[in-house]
């Protein structure tokens, strides 16, 4: 009778507190431990499959592995052998993470899930929805939220930018694509991450545009997240109408600027929401004031740069006519840095807390998570 060395369940169970960096699962839950073998000094061989040839997280994956098989007393040393999924096992993986469904669907439109799906929406661009955005996912994150983001901007996708993304790719196994993590343990994925060169022009409209966000929302694992939030592009186009209809139980935030341009065109934004049948969950008022030391008195004073009212006014208008009560969220001061770390891939909320427009957006955090959805706004499928 051969007899199991003792370290070895030890050694599994440190290997399943390992996770993907990029699935977030334990990589024994992923069938990614191939073999495993101690000899009799202690010294330990592991071998790791890869999902793909040429995996960006293999050298994670090794640290991790290495780290947490060292830890386990008695261990003398640790060597990790990496080696690539075959196609079934690819698909074995895949299955189980989509929970026994080989077929592609929506995971947020199913019945029972309990993400929460939030569109930021905006009349125009130019408002600081992105960074509205950004600050907001990592505010949520920072409650121990787990957060995705995905820039539904087709034709201005700026979220990779100003997370300081770069070039980054997802990891695609075969049909599924991994979300790409960020900084605040965001996942996050933008057609911009799927173009072939950073400078190639997105050009697609109607049925092509449509097939585009369903990959994204179908084809990327999410994992369980407890909020998913979509940038999505100025004005009320086919992302927003095509959004409405593949996830209705989504809520829409409203990005505006205190002018009365923006606040009026921001309006339609809201409007639109309502038609495709999505509750509008509040106004947030971008770049309300400059706080500035005065030369003259050096008390702190508020500059209205971009006039006042402007977040009030859509507030109230949507109140009017969507029948329920649309708050005004939060009003996020402007802020150089801000928009310097939009430059530099710096979120303010993760570089710079104690500012205004980070406490700002922190509290438009707390806000969003203690306004849980409820029926107010949404229309029942009843039949008559």
């Amino acid at each position: 009778m051969v007899t199991e060395h003792p370290l070895l369940p030890h050694i599994r169970a440190a290997l399943h507190q390992v996770e993907d960096p990029e699935i977030r699962r334990p990589i024994t839950d992923l069938g990614m431990v191939d073999d495993l073998a101690v000899t009799d000094d202690g010294a330990v061989r592991v071998r790791v499959l890869l999902t793909v040839v040429g995996c960006p997280m293999r050298s994670e994956i090794t640290t991790r592995v290495t780290a947490a098989v060292s830890a386990v007393e008695g261990v003398s040393s640790v060597a990790v052998d990496l080696g690539v999924m075959d196609d079934e096992q690819r698909e074995a993986m895949r299955t189980m993470l989509r929970g026994g469904q080989a077929q592609r669907v929506i995971p947020f439109a199913q019945p029972g899930n309990l993400t929460r799906v939030l569109a930021i929406a905006s009349g125009k661009g130019g408002v600081g929805k992105s960074s509205v955005t950004v600050n907001l996912a990592l505010a949520l994150a920072a409650q121990g939220r787990s957060v995705g983001i995905l820039d539904a901007d087709i034709y201005g996708h700026s979220i990779p930018d100003l997370l300081g993304l770069g070039d980054a790719r997802p990891t695609v196994v075969d049909d599924m694509i991994m979300p790409v993590p960020a900084v605040g343990g965001l996942r996050v994925i933008s057609i911009g991450m799927l173009k072939p060169s950073r400078d190639q022009v997105v050009a697609w409209r109607g049925p092509i545009l449509d097939r585009a966000l369903t990959q994204l929302l179908a084809d990327v694992y999410w994992g369980d997240l407890d909020y998913l939030l979509l940038d999505l592009p100025p004005g009320t186009g086919d992302v927003a109408m095509s959004l409405g209809q593949k996830i209705p139980t989504s809520e829409v935030i409203v990005v505006t600027t205190p002018q009365t341009a923006a606040s009026e065109v921001a309006e339609r934004a809201g409007t639109m929401a309502h038609i495709m049948e999505q509750r509008v969950l509040g106004v947030v008022e971008n770049m309300s004031w400059l706080e500035t030391t005065c030369p003259h008195c050096s008390e702190t004073h508020r500059l209205e740069l971009f006039g006042s009212g402007g977040g009030t006014v859509v507030a109230e208008a949507l109140t009017d006519r969507l029948v329920y009560e649309v708050p005004l969220l939060a009003q996020i001061p402007f802020d150089e840095t801000l928009l310097a770390g939009g430059d530099t891939g710096r979120p303010i909320v993760q570089t710079h807390p104690e500012h205004p427009a980070a406490q700002a957006m922190v509290a438009l955090a707390g806000e969003v998570a203690a306004r849980r959805r409820g029926l107010v706004g949404t229309r029942l499928p009843l039949n008559t």
